[in-house]
């Protein structure tokens, strides 16, 4: 057997029907919709007074760690980065709301990825993701499209802010704007027409006609491999134990947590990646790849590293195996070098890809039992929740819990696992410490 027929076994290209140019064109699509993370991730840490060119290294290093291991170990089209919203959370809220060091902030992103392996490895994780009642996975895949939808269409600009209607149309005249609608345009007629690259051409397309236009414009700098030492290796878990770390642990620990499964159902489901019993096939190796891949960014000097929902472009775009994941891992270590070309692709030309990928999501509806209200209000929560509070995690709180109550209420608590009665018992404990 040849080494291309063992990789096609391994990764079970069969199985799945797909091959390797569907699967390399899906990891360009994943990289490009998510490429923003390579200038994003470190513009936020930088506040914290971490060096830039350094957390720019660590971003690219820690996505591509994490994208291998998703790929090579567990085989899931889901490529992995430094999380938006926790690096937020990293920055404003321990470093510069609390006072902590960047260097001991680390050692608490250290810490929560070390207590996601325990967790996995002791089998809690893999509890949580199979207490998901399987009534609410298409709620979440529904709720996560609307989600990336909804971002899409504010990075497009086509909606925007507003202090009454809290959102109302953008200004259609701007000229990112019209960018935006153009390649939404240009992506939609390409997957009509069943062209399978749909997304990526789109995007190269888009982007080509912002720099050829001004929209965008490309800034080169350059920045040494060797910068990477300014951040590496720099955490103190020393003094994040002195500063009282438990509940900044317990925020990367939490959200990540349910974050990650909200992606892993969400993406799992649009990829028809389920087994009959509504199980996730190798759940282990998920999460024991996203829970290496938070201890080797903090070991690099970015905040933690979560899979990306923007995974499900390249899903959207045909990739099934942990080909796509490797091939984005790849193109994040390119990255390293040609990080000034990367930050090229303008929002205009991303923002149609997450509008498309969202509308796709939410064709899961149709699953949902919409006559039976024990199944239809919880799903609607999940769905609703996910977009209006910016938050996977919210999401799920909030369907664990309608779903929990309805069943006691009308007698039948011998349906809930035992788990999702924990489980709700904790959301239920977050909502009451965040309204206090």
């Amino acid at each position: 057997m040849t080494l291309r027929h063992r990789l096609e076994t391994y990764f079970q290209f069969a199985a799945l029907s797909t091959d390797w140019k569907t699967e390399i064109l899906a990891g360009f699509t994943t990289f490009m919709t998510m490429a923003y993370i390579v200038f994003v991730n470190p513009a936020i840490l930088h506040e914290t007074g971490m060096p830039l060119a350094a957390v720019t290294a660590a971003t690219c290093i820690s996505a591509a760690a994490g994208s291998f291991l998703m790929g090579g170990f567990a085989n899931y089209p889901i490529a992995l980065a430094p999380g938006m919203g926790l690096n937020a959370y990293f920055t404003y809220a321990v470093v510069k709301g609390m006072g902590v060091p960047w260097q001991a902030a680390l050692g608490a992103v250290l810490v929560s990825g070390i207590a996601f392996l325990l967790l996995t490895l002791v089998g809690i994780r893999q509890l949580i993701v199979n207490a998901i009642p399987f009534e609410l996975h298409a709620a979440v895949a529904a709720g996560v499209g609307l989600f990336i939808a909804f971002i899409g269409l504010h990075n497009a600009g086509i909606i925007a802010p507003h202090p009454a209607t809290l959102v109302t149309l953008g200004n259609l005249h701007e000229k990112s704007t019209a960018l935006a609608i153009f390649g939404l345009a240009l992506i939609a007629t390409l997957m009509a027409r069943r062209v399978r690259a749909a997304m990526l051409i789109g995007i190269l397309a888009t982007t080509a006609i912002g720099l050829a236009t001004g929209v965008t414009r490309w800034s080169p700098h350059s920045y040494r491999l060797a910068e990477l030492s300014a951040t590496a290796g720099k955490l103190d878990v020393a003094g994040i134990l002195k500063l009282g770390f438990v509940e900044i642990v317990f925020v990367f620990l939490f959200i990540d947590l349910f974050d990650n499964i909200g992606t892993l159902v969400a993406v799992g489901k649009k990829a028809g990646l389920f087994d009959k019993a509504n199980r996730i096939p190798r759940v282990n190796r998920i999460l024991l790849s996203d829970a290496l891949a938070t201890i080797i960014g903090s070991l690099t000097g970015t905040s933690t590293v979560v899979s990306y929902i923007e995974s499900a472009a390249g899903v959207a775009a045909g990739g099934r195996t942990g080909v796509t994941a490797i091939v984005t891992g790849i193109l994040f270590l390119a990255a390293l070098f040609v990080a000034p070309a990367v930050g090229a692709i303008p929002n205009a030309a991303t923002a149609p890809a997450l509008i498309i990928v969202g509308s796709l999501m939410v064709s899961v509806v149709s699953e949902i039992e919409w006559h039976d209200p024990e199944v239809a209000l919880p799903a609607f929560l999940t769905m609703i929740a996910i977009p209006l509070t910016f938050s996977i995690a919210n999401g799920l709180a909030f369907g664990f819990t309608a779903f929990t109550l309805l069943k006691v209420l009308n007698g039948k608590y011998r349906e809930v696992n035992w788990f999702v009665y924990v489980m709700t018992g904790l959301f239920i404990a977050r909502f009451v410490y965040l309204a206090g």
